[in-house]
């Protein structure tokens, strides 16, 4: 087993790269070659102050659509200009509108120093640092070594598995993978890897995983398949409906009643620990009304949070 090497050009650049090049592209709609260097000149990630040779951007050309299957074509007529073919195709997948979003408000930010103690955000754990080289992984098909360190134990221990997704949950990075000793989808907080290495063996990426599918019926990043999809009716009053309608607490929710004081939402979602503890954080502008069993989870949680209180 072998670690890919670096070359000069680390991955992590590279990916901010192809990022940058498309979010410049796709701001400006319609660019020259020779406006897109000018932008380059500027950019906090050229760090040489050099141009962008024509060679390197039509490399990134390249790269950027195998990796994101996105195309930057040339309209040859209009001036020789660079513009985004499935420029559409951006504003509705959520990973490609979120990477250049993202990477539009950093750039942004760093362009405005001066203001940047005006501008807060909350820290999120360093996990992100082995993002691109799972995403490389992913790209390839490459099985990856992990060391992992979970809550549970003292010490990491290795495991050999298949990137299979990542997904964002609550400021946090997590990499859902085939563990092969284990035989089995596991979810890991990139958090609590320490190490990633990529090997130089493959993996045949299963065709029945769908990312959105393996998360349609849960909330947050617990799949349980000991907890089945079910219809859920949460009593919420209209304070607290406002915010509830304009940010979904899952893709499935519609209402079911409406009255002065309170809306009935219902879901079909598998009630996991995840969605009790959703449910709990909103105190008691939420009350579940169905199914019974996992109402009677609600109310032992606080019941124990009552002895402790009181």
């Amino acid at each position: 087993m072998t670690t890919k090497s670096n070359s000069k050009d680390s991955t992590s650049n590279l990916f901010n790269r192809y990022v940058w090049l498309v979010d410049i592209i796709h701001r400006q709609d319609n660019i020259t070659f020779e406006e897109i260097n000018e932008y380059w000149l500027k950019s906090s990630l050229n760090i040489n102050g050099d141009d962008l040779p024509i060679r390197t951007f039509h490399n990134h050309r390249k790269a950027i659509e195998q990796m994101f299957d996105i195309n930057i074509e040339c309209d040859k007529k209009n001036g020789y200009k660079y513009y985004i073919e499935n420029s559409d195709d951006i504003e509705i997948e959520g990973v490609k509108s979120w990477l250049l979003n993202s990477f539009s408000i950093n750039n942004l930010i760093h362009e405005s120093r001066r203001i940047k103690d005006r501008i807060l955000f909350e820290k999120i754990p360093s996990g992100q640092i082995y993002l691109t080289d799972i995403i490389e992984a992913m790209t390839k098909n490459s099985s990856i070594v992990i060391s992992y360190q979970n809550f549970w134990r003292d010490t990491p221990y290795e495991a050999y598995i298949y990137p299979y997704c990542i997904k964002v949950f609550k400021q946090r990075w997590y990499l859902i993978a085939f563990n092969k000793s284990k035989e089995r989808i596991l979810t890991y907080a990139l958090d609590r890897i320490k190490k990633v290495t990529i090997t130089n063996s493959t993996f045949t990426f299963p065709n029945d995983f769908i990312a959105n599918s393996y998360f349609e019926d849960s909330f947050g990043i617990i799949v349980d398949d000991n907890i089945k999809a079910e219809e859920v009716s949460l009593k919420i009053n209209n304070d607290k409906a406002k915010y509830i309608r304009a940010l979904p607490l899952h893709h499935s929710q519609t209402e079911s009643k409406r009255t002065e004081d309170y809306t009935i939402f219902t879901y079909h979602i598998r009630p996991t620990y995840d969605f009790l503890q959703e449910i709990l954080s909103h105190g008691q502008s939420i009350e579940v009304l169905s199914p019974k069993w996992f109402r009677d989870e609600i109310s032992k949680t606080i019941s124990n949070l009552h002895n402790i209180y009181f």
